[in-house]
């Protein structure tokens, strides 16, 4: 942990007498509400005024009313609305200098020298030119007479910060724009329904997707839902691609596949830059094979309905590391944009990252596409990677010689998005060479002998799948040992992926330690972070919960909105989590929540006390709805009902009380786009890993290693994902209430309450500090899940 010295506080970083606008502008995505609301509280909250402009650039061209001071209720319910509640227009006249000109007066006429502008590339570019040209602009102001030298001089300097907001994720620099991760659930949620009706009538479905010059979200949804073919304009299918693609088409009709799905992003291009349709595509299936093809162009339905959870924290996120970018600004800083590598929020020069999306471009345009997908960064680089390594089954003559045989399970409470994990784990094992052995009903199905080996085509269709599919128990392995280890010899087993929460980990180290006793063990062991809870040391994320954080965020958005029209109202919700307060924390900042109470920050009767106080004052304003979310666990004494009751009494005359428990809705359900994709890249990275550590310990014969490194949790630190010997996290773990000593997330809930409008101190020594765009990122530096 850092020092209290070594500590920065924003409560340094004044806004007071400085003026801040917030502007969308081009294609509007979801989230970027969630980003002018943080904006917008967090400008308020250290003391500046903040501005609302209307309409885009157009709104600055034109002036008027387009430019409205904002207030912190004039955001308040926006949060769960998608595209952008403030307007977004293409502004033709901002192109031009003359309109540029009007725009600089009218930011001038009120005192605004901060902008923070939520946008594509093109949009961004426009905001740095105006930045460069703002010395230029004032002058001629000044000899037209419209303002005086003192105005001038008082607003001498233009501050610039981006956040990209494109569901395309088209810009480079960043692993995810705001929108694309809701785009990816929208595409998801229709290939899903669509699967069910191709399933019924054995169709071939083509599916076009956005992303005129960016083929992410045909690649990613591809990767999710598991396609048959994907044409992206990065990756040019090569000469002879049509027999190619029939062939494997009815390759997967023969081996009992019901159904095929053909991705195609609407800027798809052969290696002749010749544009690739839908149609053509589908007269090519229906000629060459006889196949019942129909097309689905799923269009603007991506860029609508509400934000996901993710898009939400990641707005929130990148709002107020605006507004800290803007107050630390100085003459000398470049324009800047904010964005995530991995879980690490960065700032980036706005003009290197805009050179770079238009280096990928230029490449493309030159026929360089190994340079496109390079430029494009690790993440589409991986998912790339991935999607070949599992989409295409080689012949048995062209697998390597392995003699290996691996064993996946699943342990503990089942997550969305293990089967995916799974799915992933057997196809890159048998392209490895191994032999995949499934265990059923996790370690307790181990020492009775359910095991037995599974084939590429009998994890088809698994990604889409909730649960659990080999079935999962909660049963340790050290009671089991002898049985267990008998059953390895049995089967010769090799190494083992074990994929589970909290008990998975628990299960690893007791495998670690019954090496001593039991050579069976002496083998590579790799464990994948599966849980609702994200209570797993070494890991910031685990697979499972992005889909828990959807279903709580969703039920918080329609519970809210059963109150509206009615009389001022309070709910409290519980959510699961164990002692783990991940859930409820980070569903409270996607969900707009103005208090959670959590195990990991005790609280007492005072703080309920001003909690209910609080909210009180605001619903003596116009905002009618407040919500409460508590974790299970996070006090014995304090439950529920207590906290229901005591705001119900103390609100009397201002609010009424409802309760929630939310329950195991929060582990159900289809995975999200992110837990599929999650789990399919670290399942695959670890069967890599496994086949490495096999081939290091293999000798005279056999497989033997008894080192640290051999018995490791795969998890994603910051920006990069880790093997980690599990011995090693055995410090950093409180097996008392299983959860890591030490959490990130702890730091978003400074965030959650100074966007519900409580005094609070935030440590920025950890916010984003200004850095270069690599062109290679560092090593292993894999980053978004997605």
């Amino acid at each position: 942990m850092a020092q209290p010295d070594t500590k920065k506080f924003f409560e340094n970083l004044s806004g007071a007498g400085k003026s801040i606008a917030v502007l969308t502008s081009g294609g509007d995505a979801q989230g970027m509400n969630a980003a002018v609301r943080a904006v917008v509280r967090m400008g308020i909250y250290v003391g500046a005024k903040v501005y609302f402009i209307h309409e885009g650039y157009q709104g600055m061209v034109d002036g008027g009313d387009n430019i409205e001071e904002a207030s912190w209720e004039s955001v308040s319910s926006m949060l769960q609305v998608g595209g952008t509640v403030i307007g977004s227009a293409r502004c033709k006249e901002f192109r031009c200098h003359e309109g540029r000109l009007k725009a600089a007066h009218h930011l001038v006429q009120r005192g605004i020298t901060n902008l923070c502008v939520i946008g594509g590339d093109g949009s961004l570019t426009g905001a740095n030119l105006f930045r460069e040209e703002w010395s230029g602009l004032l002058e001629e102001l000044i000899q037209q007479g419209k303002i005086d030298e003192e105005a001038a001089q008082t607003h001498s300097e233009l501050h610039i910060v981006g956040m990209v907001g494109s569901i395309d994720n088209d810009f480079c620099g960043t692993d995810m724009t705001i929108g694309t991760d809701s785009a990816l659930h929208r595409i998801i949620e229709v290939v899903d329904a669509i699967m069910t009706t191709a399933q019924s009538h054995q169709r071939t479905f083509v599916l076009e997707v956005m992303g005129r010059h960016c083929g992410y979200l045909a690649l990613v949804s591809a990767l999710a839902c598991g396609a048959d073919w994907v044409l992206i304009p990065e990756m040019p299918p090569g000469d002879g691609w049509e027999d190619h693609m029939c062939q494997k088409l009815s390759e997967n009709r023969a081996d009992k596949k019901r159904l095929n799905i053909i991705i195609v992003a609407e800027g798809a291009i052969d290696s002749y830059n010749k544009p690739i349709t839908t149609d053509y595509i589908k007269d090519l299936v229906v000629k060459c094979l006889g196949f019942d093809t129909r097309v689905t162009i799923l269009g603007h339905v991506q860029r609508g309905g509400t934000p996901s959870a993710f898009d939400r924290i990641l707005a929130s996120r990148m709002g107020v590391e605006a507004v800290l970018a803007l107050l630390e600004a100085s003459p000398t800083t470049p324009a800047c944009v904010v964005s995530l590598c991995g879980n690490q929020a960065v700032r980036l020069p706005l003009m290197e990252c805009v050179q770079m999306t238009q280096e990928v471009q230029k490449a493309m345009d030159e026929k360089k596409f190994e340079e496109a997908v390079r430029l494009r960064g690790r993440s589409f680089e991986n998912n790339l990677n991935t999607y070949k390594l599992l989409s295409y089954r080689k012949a048995d003559s062209e697998l390597p010689n392995s003699t290996f045989n691996v064993a996946v399970l699943n342990v503990g409470a089942p997550a969305a998005g293990m089967n995916a994990a799974v799915r992933s784990a057997v196809r890159v094992g048998i392209t490895e060479g191994h032999k995949m052995f499934a265990v059923s009903d996790g370690f307790e199905g181990f020492y009775k002998g359910q095991i037995k080996e599974i084939k590429w085509g009998d994890v088809g269709g698994w990604t889409g799948q909730g649960g659990s599919i080999l079935g999962t128990k909660r049963t340790l392995p050290a009671k089991h040992t002898e049985k267990i280890a008998e059953q390895m010899r049995i089967h010769n087993i090799n190494a083992l992926l074990v994929i589970g929460g909290f008990e998975a980990f628990e299960c690893l180290l007791q495998l670690y330690e019954a090496r001593a006793s039991h050579q069976e063990f002496c083998i590579p062991m790799c464990m994948l972070p599966a849980t609702i809870s994200n209570n797993v040391p070494g890991t910031d994320l685990s697979i499972g919960a992005d889909t828990s954080l959807n279903a709580i965020v969703e039920t918080c958005d329609r519970i809210k909105q059963s109150a509206s029209g009615t009389k001022r109202r309070v709910f409290i919700i519980e959510t699961m989590g164990g002692y783990c307060g991940y859930l409820a924390s980070v569903g409270g900042l996607a969900a707009g929540a103005d208090a959670v109470y959590i195990y990991e920050e005790p609280f007492d009767i005072r703080d309920l006390q001003s909690n209910v106080e609080h909210l009180t004052e605001k619903m003596k304003t116009s905002i009618q709805r407040g919500l409460v979310l508590r974790n299970e666990n996070c006090n014995e004494n304090f439950t529920t009902d207590f906290i229901y009751q005591l705001y119900s009494e103390e609100g009397r005359g201002v609010f009424d009380c409802r309760k929630n428990v939310l329950g195991h809705m929060q582990q159900g359900g289809a995975p999200s786009p992110f837990d599929r994709n999650f789990g399919t890249k670290i399942a695959a990275k670890a069967i890599q890993w496994i086949s490495r550590k096999l081939k290091e310990s293999y000798k005279e014969g056999k497989v033997f290693t008894n080192s640290d490194d051999t018995a490791c949790l795969l998890g994603m630190r910051r920006r990069a994902l880790l093997f980690q010997p599990v011995v090693q996290l055995r410090d950093e773990t409180d097996f008392v209430h299983r959860i890591p000593k030490e959490q990130w997330w702890l730091k978003l809930r400074p965030l959650m309450k100074i966007l519900a409008k409580y005094k609070t101190s935030y440590d920025v020594s950890d916010s984003g500090q200004l850095e270069h765009v690599t062109r290679i990122r560092p090593k292993e530096s894999d980053t978004s899940a997605i």
